[in-house]
């Protein structure tokens, strides 16, 4: 049994004590000319309380193909595992890196077949010998090739930041750049999005890992 202060207790409630881990979350990947940007926040709720400030949500199933995670926390590293353990063997069988495209139907599978059972948006980017791509399965497990994608509970208040200022063959310094305006966006308005930003850039040479603390977030002015 957790025990905490009781004035605290009573602003919170009971709910966080029995809620699952919930990936409240924002996260979106985008293609460049050469590869794939993803980016997520940190921020983890059980019910309304924040059960971890700086949690990874992009996480590798090959070495060139990684997702960001949003939903139940327990159902995405599931299928992620599960995803990461087929790939291996894929490769192993062809002998050879496989596909993104490869990925994302096996994402698609596990979410479309268990659809009344999961609570589970899955973003997929990586580069394979086609160049980089970004696939999107939102809840319900449709599967879409897109150029961007955002998802969680933060998307909704970014989706007209992104539409009117995406460009298409961005460098990759103006698509993390793109990526991390974006994400601070959404943080500031959606109450369960926030801690700090991670950064995946995936080209055909490899991939880099960026981190973007709290503090040191881009700042927008408000109209008030």
């Amino acid at each position: 049994m957790v025990h905490v202060d009781p004035a605290l207790a009573k602003i919170l409630g009971d709910d966080w004590q029995h809620a699952a881990h919930s990936m409240g979350t924002s996260i979106m990947a985008a293609e460049f000319d050469g590869g794939v940007v993803m980016g997520a926040d940190s921020r983890t709720t059980t019910g309304s309380y924040i059960a971890n400030r700086a949690s990874d949500k992009i996480t590798p199933v090959s070495e060139k193909i990684y997702c960001c995670r949003s939903g139940s926390a327990a159902d995405t590293q599931a299928i992620s595992d599960y995803v990461k353990y087929f790939m291996h063997l894929h490769s192993a069988e062809l002998d050879e890196e496989p596909s993104v495209e490869t990925a994302a139907h096996l994402f698609k599978q596990l979410c479309y077949n268990n659809k009344n059972n999961l609570s589970a948006g899955i973003i997929i980017g990586g580069a394979d010998k086609s160049g980089g791509s970004v696939y999107s399965i939102p809840l319900g497990g449709s599967l879409v090739k897109v150029p961007y994608t955002m998802g969680g509970s933060g998307s909704t208040y970014i989706y007209g930041y992104c539409d009117a200022t995406w460009k298409k063959g961005m460098t990759q310094d103006e698509c993390k750049q793109w990526v991390t305006n974006a994400l601070s966006l959404a943080m500031s308005r959606d109450g369960s999005s926030g801690g700090l930003i991670r950064l995946v850039t995936i080209t055909s040479s490899g991939v880099t890992r960026d981190f973007i603390p709290g503090n040191k977030l881009p700042t927008f002015d408000n109209p008030w």
